[in-house]
């Protein structure tokens, strides 16, 4: 009888332990949950700052309502749905990426694009041009072909040498 007593006391305290493991590992979970939720999201008073590494008065808000806020049970993509409706798009640290955050990141892009495309036709035309005023130049003047080789050569200039970046800095430096 005292056997069974105490296998009863051992079966009902491994019990308690087990459900003291399961709650310890839950708050744990939604610890490490609510602190991935505040390293995506900005202290509105640090500005650089994620909620998690501000000490500011806003941030322990912060802090306490997104655990107040997965201790209600909501998913992630609802508390930063939240944060973002109360606080605007600037307290996440990664924001949707809508028409005016593309126009915010490939405008220079664009822009870069565009300029070097344009200084590619610049230099494109010149050498172009170059030749066609040469062969204008010899137009109507009876030559041989092997005459009109050296008249062309003569003509257009050789394109210059390519440059390293140092010395292409060098010539814009000394061209302003």
């Amino acid at each position: 009888m005292e056997v069974m007593i105490c296998l009863n006391e051992c079966a009902a305290f491994t019990g308690e332990m087990e459900k003291r493991d399961e709650d310890l590992k839950k708050a744990q979970m939604l610890d490490a949950r609510a602190r991935n939720i505040s390293h995506n999201v900005r202290c509105t008073e640090c500005g650089s700052q994620s909620i998690e590494d501000s000490q500011a008065d806003v941030a322990i808000l912060l802090r306490q309502l997104i655990r107040d806020e997965i201790g209600a049970g909501k998913t992630d993509k609802e508390i930063y749905s939240k944060l973002e409706d109360e606080f605007g798009e600037t307290v996440l640290y990664a924001p949707k990426f809508d028409m005016q955050t593309a126009a915010l990141w490939l405008t220079p892009v664009l822009i870069a694009g565009g300029t070097a495309g344009g200084l590619v036709y610049s230099k494109h035309r010149q050498r172009t041009n170059v030749h066609i005023m040469a062969l204008d130049l010899i137009r109507g003047v009876s030559l041989t072909p092997k005459e009109r080789v050296t008249i062309l050569d003569l003509l257009i200039p050789p394109p210059p040498p390519p440059l390293g970046v140092a010395s292409r800095l060098r010539r814009w430096l000394n061209l302003r």
